[in-house]
């Protein structure tokens, strides 16, 4: 749904920036004072400071430092300044305790427009921070350890499940609207789940936050301490059970371990077959999954993106398994290396213009989809997401084809040319499709136009929408998308290392 752009008087604009805004889509939707100098004039999008969820003088610091030493465009520097904190400012909800251990830190973050955590959005705007995060730090270690505590809950006790309510130590109301009338197998309890769309980047997502605390600080303690292992195996435990096919040895049907069932008049919000999805030939080595990191239904339940991300963070925790019970590691790596190998066999595909792809989603019969969509993990984030790297032939291949008018869900425009996504239809192109782009690109020139594309499409609103109409600039989705603007600042700090002299350039 499109979200209406309010534009309120730089009167009304500077009385409400002396108080904390109760309506954060309406604040961030307007042009708030003061201008960025350059000729984008941004709006200044940082809620007052004594409004922040969590402040982090790390945060502050980096982006003091790149104005005077790292990004020279100050329109640029202006819309990182913007973006880069968002989780931080607006997005920590609640940290504290869990009630059974006084000292199990917990962490409650949400998406932003919707007060409940995903296990996929908040390892992503995590991630954004990794930059800061050092055990030295304590102030970031700890906002870390809180989500990866309460995460291992989540998947401890409900593994299928993407979203999930507030924690009862927090105080926060739960939310139950959303998911009202779903039918779904196991049952869940609404009071701790906010809705339970089985995605396997939601497993992925518990096992990439907890590599990048690992990866930063070297840690490994941490992870013996509570439930790390539990929630582990619960993951490997669905996997397992998710590598059965349709169709048992004798042409039985197998009982599918999860089903799901909404009313709806929209085709993503459907699951085929009373709620076990499209035939899936079985015990090939991958992972079926009901929906896409988009929260839309798969066609065909072997997400490829998805199992990519799987296996790469299974071998890359096993590492911290290993300190734990190496016996799970082993299991661990063999899981990796079992989808990593029917990657090879049932992934790669023929196009008839670029040659052996990437399949975005298959169903071990030999049907495929060719398409990409803007959400992570997708194709073209396979470098981001460490899987390959983006020399790789057949990647390249793919990624030709993902950023062509031959993907379906690429949108081209005079606005933004990215990739978009059944979620909010054709011709509405991604700003992370942008972002991840760069992200995985060597070419300077590609990342100064992705660069200027995105700072030509945020409506004059100095932040990174969902999605933008590629063209019209006007009509956008989501004012207030805090894994985005976090992952802008992701690119921005990525850039600093690989490419600096592309951030001392002017793109006025």
């Amino acid at each position: 749904m499109r979200l209406p752009v309010f534009f309120v008087s730089l009167a009304a604009s500077a009385a409400l920036a002396q108080q904390c805004p109760e309506d954060l889509v309406r604040y961030f939707s307007q042009r708030n004072e003061p201008f960025s100098p350059g000729a984008y004039e941004y709006p200044y999008q940082r809620i007052p400071e004594d409004c922040r969820t969590y402040k982090v003088p790390a945060i502050e610091r980096v982006i003091n430092e790149a104005k005077n030493n790292t990004i020279a465009d100050p329109d640029l520097h202006w819309l990182f300044a913007n973006t880069w904190p968002s989780t931080v400012d607006t997005t920590v909800k609640w940290t504290g305790y869990s009630a059974d251990n006084p000292k199990e830190e917990l962490a409650f973050i949400i998406t932003g427009d919707i007060n409940a955590m995903w296990m996929r959005d908040s390892s992503n705007q995590l991630q954004s921070y990794k930059a800061v995060l050092s055990s030295s730090d304590d102030k970031v270690a700890k906002l870390f350890r809180g989500a990866i505590n309460l995460q291992a809950r989540y998947m401890r006790r409900s593994p299928y499940c993407n979203a999930f309510q507030p924690p009862p130590e927090s105080g926060i109301p739960p939310t139950f609207d959303h998911a009202d009338g779903d039918v779904v197998k196991p049952e869940y309890d609404p009071d701790f789940v906010f809705e339970c769309k089985y995605e396997i980047d939601s497993l992925a997502a518990f096992l990439q936050l907890s590599y990048d605390y690992y990866h930063a600080t070297d840690d490994a303690a941490f992870f013996a301490e509570f439930s790390w292992k539990e929630a582990v195996r619960s993951i490997l435990d669905v996997s397992k059970g998710l590598m059965e096919g349709t169709y048992a040895e004798d042409g039985s049907i197998n009982a599918s371990p999860y089903t799901w069932a909404r009313k709806s008049t929209a085709s993503t919000e459907t699951v085929a077959n009373k709620g076990t999805g499209e035939p899936v030939n079985g015990n090939i080595g991958l992972v079926r999954s009901f929906f896409r990191p988009s929260d839309d239904s798969c066609i065909f339940q072997y997400f490829i993106p998805g199992n990519m991300m799987l296996a790469r963070y299974l071998k890359a925790t096993a590492d911290i398994m290993d300190t734990i019970d190496e016996g799970m590691a082993t299991e661990m790596r063999d899981m990796a290396t079992g989808i990593e190998d029917a990657i090879e066999e049932h992934a790669i595909v023929q196009h008839p213009k670029f040659g052996k792809v990437y399949a975005y989603e298959v169903n071990g019969f030999g049907s495929h989809s060719l398409m990409d969509d803007a959400n992570l993990p997708s194709l073209l984030s396979i470098p981001h997401l460490g899987f390959k790297g983006n020399d790789d032939p057949i990647y390249k291949n793919t990624r030709d084809f993902v950023l062509s008018r031959w993907n379906p869900y690429f949108a081209y425009g005079p606005v933004i040319n990215a990739t978009g996504g059944p979620h909010l239809g054709p011709g509405n192109g991604w700003p992370m499709g942008v972002i991840t782009q760069i992200l995985t690109s060597d070419d300077d020139d590609e990342i100064v136009g992705g660069i200027r594309q995105l700072m030509g499409s945020t409506s004059g609103l100095g932040l990174m929408h969902e999605t933008v109409n590629s063209h019209d600039e006007t009509v956008w989705t989501r004012p207030w998308f805090a894994w985005t603007n976090g992952l802008f600042g992701q690119m921005i700090l990525d850039l600093a290392d690989r490419k600096p002299h592309l951030l001392k350039k002017s793109y006025q």
